[in-house]
């Protein structure tokens, strides 16, 4: 069988056309008989708290709890847009979260799983910010705002985003190849499939004299993108979306 990933949806109510693509797509026969479907990070733009009361939560919610019944596990791992996702709105949609780092075992073949930024090391500035925004204290202290002060906060942090994305190198926003090595022999694994940095690919390389292969997921801004996972090899696939006025 086939386990699918999935990674950097951004969905936002202005991209209709890629939240009708995401809801088709979890509606197709590939997915509702694959072996599992991941969504390792990023699923939306941003993500202000599980009671959130707007049309897209629910869309998503409704979306992903149809796999889950359909008898496919789903499972989600935080990204550094909805890292606010909790419990809540998981058993609603029935989906299982992971922790950045988990290691599943696929067809047999130990993989670790991530979203990938916490391998941009070179970022210092994002890192920073990072392990300040991932402490309990400060997603608590958020998330006891009220509903519309949060969305105002992620409005002003989508902009700061922007600002630092523009004003910094891409070679600084990709992966640190040490961070990589690193956290793949600290899971003692030779294949690692992450997301986030938006240039899908399927690197192959040695670690420690081994052969070893990281996989990367690529976004959905324009197309869908999904990586299909078999026992015999990995297929990295775009889809195409609608018109924007669909």
């Amino acid at each position: 069988m086939t386990a699918l990933f999935i990674a950097d949806l951004h969905l936002d109510p202005g991209r209709p056309q890629i939240t009708a693509l995401f809801e088709d797509y979890l509606a197709s026969d590939e997915v509702r008989h694959a072996s599992a479907l991941y969504i390792l990070g990023d699923l939306v733009e941003a993500w202000v708290g599980d009671d959130d009361d707007a049309e897209l939560p629910q869309r998503i919610a409704c979306a992903i709890r149809a796999v889950s019944d359909a008898g496919v596990p789903v499972y989600f791992m935080a990204g550094n847009r909805d890292f606010l996702l909790g419990e809540a709105f998981a058993r609603r949609a029935g989906m299982t979260l992971l922790d950045d780092g988990t290691v599943h075992d696929i067809h047999g073949r130990p993989t670790l799983l991530m979203h990938g930024d916490l391998l941009c090391t070179d970022d210092v500035a994002y890192q920073a910010v990072r392990r300040q925004v991932r402490t309990p204290q400060w997603k608590a202290q958020i998330l006891s705002l009220p509903l519309e002060a949060r969305r105002a906060f992620a409005a002003r942090a989508r902009e700061d985003s922007r600002a630092h994305t523009g004003s910094t190198m891409e070679s600084i926003m990709d992966v640190n190849r040490e961070a990589v090595a690193a956290a793949m022999r600290q899971a003692h694994v030779a294949r690692l499939i992450h997301g986030h940095t938006h240039r899908p690919a399927v690197h192959a390389f040695e670690l420690d004299a081994k052969a070893a292969e990281r996989i990367v997921l690529g976004d959905w801004y324009e197309h869908g993108s999904v990586l299909r996972l078999t026992e015999t090899g990995a297929e990295l696939r775009e889809l195409p979306a609608g018109p924007a006025c669909a």
